[in-house]
């Protein structure tokens, strides 16, 4: 049977990680991969995340199951952080189920929209992160786009986008990017967030938001407030989050799925199905990391650590958006970057073409995706003089 499989090409972020690891220039640069690194190009555990697991070592007494809706504790933490104080949780209109990672909880969100349609259609944005795709049409979804980042002038489409979602059908979904966009970095105002709710409200369609990075851009509150917007407009909505980044979790998988009904008693409904999803996937979700996030938030003490250090991540990339644009003038740039340090989150397109791409990568050692699109996360200031004079170079 394995005689009729063909090879199927790297993952292009892989594969570029791959390269990076294999140049022995000590000047190299990764600005390809996704994951936060501090000063010293380093993902280190948090010190709150630290604290916990010591807990967690201290007070486990099992490796039983937790069950296909994963931890209570978990899911009702991730739901407060998530939604704060609003009438969804107050009016129980929302469950939530914890899920392998972001991805895993997109997975089984595409797999629920599937039991609800077959061959239903979800609408994304232009562009999207580059598995969101692959993921949808896995679960069987139509996959579409709506028009989103405008590459010539480095700035929001709003404009097309909303002419787009006056078009999709009522029963179709639309997914959002709560904050922090990847991979573009270009959020929506909360005045736009406004006209894209009433847009939902008026069509019918389902919202899927996807927050991968709440806390990443201005905080907490402010990275959801689209999210909880769009929950006061619409009766039906599914929400997928992760701690991979806010909390540090990558290798740990933990997300969470949230479905929000029209009533309490279409939301236990629906959450059959999601656990009939759940249990065909991946049957039961992990548990370490779940309890890890569940300490972090249910101490007040370890919540506010965890603030601040979540804080010190938050205005390093933002940081580091200022300063790529000031050494890009100090090594005699001429082009316009003045939009990266208006974008939130980890990634920003740097609007170059992809033979400047290559070049950056075979000359200096310089790794990013062909698109131009880098993670902020991956700039410091022992490297960023380096950057800006490469960059300036191949300009």
């Amino acid at each position: 049977m394995f005689g009729s499989l063909t090879a199927l090409p790297a993952d292009p972020i892989l594969g570029l990680l791959a390269k990076y690891r294999e140049d022995a220039n000590p000047n190299k640069i990764d600005l390809g991969v996704g994951v936060y690194k501090n000063e010293a190009g380093h993902t280190a555990v948090l010190d709150c995340v630290k604290s916990a697991e010591k807990h967690r070592l201290d007070t486990e007494d099992s490796k039983v199951y937790i069950g296909p809706t994963g931890s209570a504790l978990f899911n009702e933490e991730m739901a407060k952080l998530i939604f704060g104080h609003h009438k969804v949780l107050l009016e129980n209109r929302a469950r939530t189920v914890s899920a392998p990672g972001g991805t895993g909880a997109l997975r089984v969100a595409a797999e629920f929209i599937s039991s609800c349609k077959t061959g239903a259609t979800i609408w994304v944005s232009n562009p999207t992160w580059a598995n969101h795709s692959g993921v949808f049409q896995a679960a069987g979804l139509n996959v579409k786009t709506y028009p989103y980042y405008d590459y010539e002038n480095k700035t929001l489409d709003f404009d097309g986008m909303l002419a787009a979602l006056k078009t999709v059908k009522p029963d179709d979904t639309v997914l959002l990017h709560a904050c922090c966009h990847n991979p573009s970095g270009m959020d929506l105002t909360n005045e736009q967030w406004q006209q894209v709710a009433e847009v939902a409200k008026d069509v019918g369609f389902l919202p899927l938001i996807d927050m991968a990075y709440q806390g990443f851009g201005e905080g907490l509150d402010q990275d959801a407030y689209g999210l909880r917007l769009m929950a006061d407009s619409v009766k039906e909505m599914i929400v997928c989050s992760s701690c991979s980044k806010n909390f540090g979790l990558y290798r740990e998988r933990i997300g969470a799925c949230t479905i929000i009904a029209e009533n309490a008693a279409s939301a236990d409904i629906a959450n059959s199905v999601l656990l009939s999803v759940i249990r065909c996937i991946y049957s039961m979700p992990p548990a370490h990391g779940a309890a890890v996030v569940e300490t972090i938030l249910h101490s007040d003490e370890l919540r506010t650590q965890w603030h601040q250090e979540l804080k010190t991540m938050r205005d390093r990339i933002n940081g580091n958006r200022q300063l790529l644009v000031d050494k890009l003038v100090e090594n005699g740039v001429s082009r316009d970057f003045s939009f990266i340090p208006r974008q939130k989150g980890m990634f920003s397109f740097l609007g170059i073409t992809p033979e400047q791409v290559q070049q950056l990568q075979s000359e200096y050692s310089i790794y990013m995706v062909g698109s131009s699109r880098i993670s902020i996360a991956g700039i410091a200031k022992s490297n960023v003089d380096y950057l800006a004079k490469s960059i300036a170079k191949v300009l």
